[in-house]
């Protein structure tokens, strides 16, 4: 007996909202099998990674620490990714951000109140975003250009800038020749939202962006466009929707949120700028966009999710001794259980009629 997929005629909304739920599930049995693989109790195992991080306060406010920088990404990456436009270099964008607010932290009037500063480092944050973003987007609208590859070797050029100027022009002189800035004044950094913790209000920031990004996709017209142009082309065309204008709001939306998650880092917990500012962020919030299907509230518990697989390898490494990479081996087969899902949303399994070409979908 011989099978092939065949296309539904229509995917059901329990199937989409379910996707998300089965490949988290496949995941956690995956990752209870690799434990076991590894000679790990998998039981105890599991605790560590996916409890011990929620056991006090402090873990717990580390969770949303860790989850907000996500949430910024991936609602910002969820409005183009609707539109068909794959900004896949906001760990770039991100960067950018990082070092425009870093720049205007270290430039601007020491004198001045936090109130004032730290809005300025915000605008300069979505501004080195997006400014980063509009080199794809030029080069899209202009030449054509693939987005996906520009915007991901961007990536790596900004990494190189950012290596560079903490190397030399940036370079704290009192810092005894580590690659960093000076640290930043304390009208520059985000003040904590729980004493005795690292928590500041980065997860207020994203709790906002993310209300704003739905009310956007969701209630605007801007965003009407934006799925118009992602679900039918054709009809985006016919109705005289720009697709130049699609992809400028596509790539400068997630631009501009990558930004400001790269200032709230730097002007956060790190308090400087140092090589160590790309972590991943923007690469991970690709995931998290997809598991919380470009939904304001999915990408709310997708972040918070992929934040405790980032503290369980933490907490793996040190109770396991098992190396904290562990955690990205949670995260890729989160996104391969999620595709092989979202296949089956699409299409189905039925027996091949005979005399049917091989390889056909």
């Amino acid at each position: 007996m011989r099978l092939r997929l065949e296309r539904r005629a229509e995917s059901s909304t329990a199937l989409q909202i379910g996707a998300p739920l089965i490949a988290s599930a496949l995941t956690l049995l995956a990752g209870f099998l690799i434990f076991a693989a590894l000679g790990k109790d998998p039981v105890h195992a599991m605790r560590v990674f996916f409890l011990f991080p929620l056991k006090d306060l402090y873990g717990l406010s580390e969770l949303l620490l860790k989850a907000a920088p996500l949430m910024l990404i991936a609602i910002g990456l969820a409005i183009g990714f609707r539109a068909n436009v794959w900004n896949i270099g906001a760990e770039g964008q991100y960067i950018a951000g990082a070092i425009a607010a870093s720049g205007a932290a270290l430039a601007l009037d020491r004198s001045l109140d936090s109130m004032v500063l730290l809005p300025l480092l915000a605008l300069a944050g979505m501004a080195g975003g997006m400014a980063w973003a509009a080199i794809p987007a030029v080069l899209r609208t202009r030449f054509n250009a693939n987005e996906i590859l520009v915007s991901l070797m961007l990536v790596y050029v900004a990494e190189l800038l950012v290596s560079w100027l903490v190397h030399g022009p940036w370079r704290d002189p009192d810092g005894f020749n580590f690659p960093q800035t000076r640290m930043f004044d304390d009208a520059a950094l985000l003040p904590a939202m729980i004493e005795g913790t690292r928590l500041t209000h980065v997860i207020a920031i994203a709790l906002v962006a993310l209300a704003a990004g739905h009310l956007l996709m969701q209630r605007s017209f801007i965003g009407f466009q934006l799925r118009v142009a992602g679900q039918a082309p054709a009809a985006a065309r016919y109705a005289g929707f720009s697709a130049l204008r699609t992809v400028w709001v596509g790539m400068l939306c997630g631009g501009a949120m990558a930004g400001l998650a790269g200032m709230a880092e730097v002007a956060g917990a790190m308090g400087q700028l140092t090589p160590k500012v790309g972590v991943g962020y923007g690469f991970a919030a690709i995931i998290v966009a997809f598991v919380g299907r470009l939904h304001a509230f999915g990408i709310f518990l997708a972040s918070l999710l992929m934040a405790l697989m980032v503290l369980g390898g933490e907490q793996a490494q040190q109770y396991l001794a098992l190396p904290s990479s562990v955690a990205s081996v949670f995260q890729g087969m989160l996104l391969f259980f999620l595709l092989g899902t979202d296949l089956f949303t699409q299409y189905r399994l039925v027996q091949a009629a005979p005399g049917t070409p091989k390889g056909g979908v």
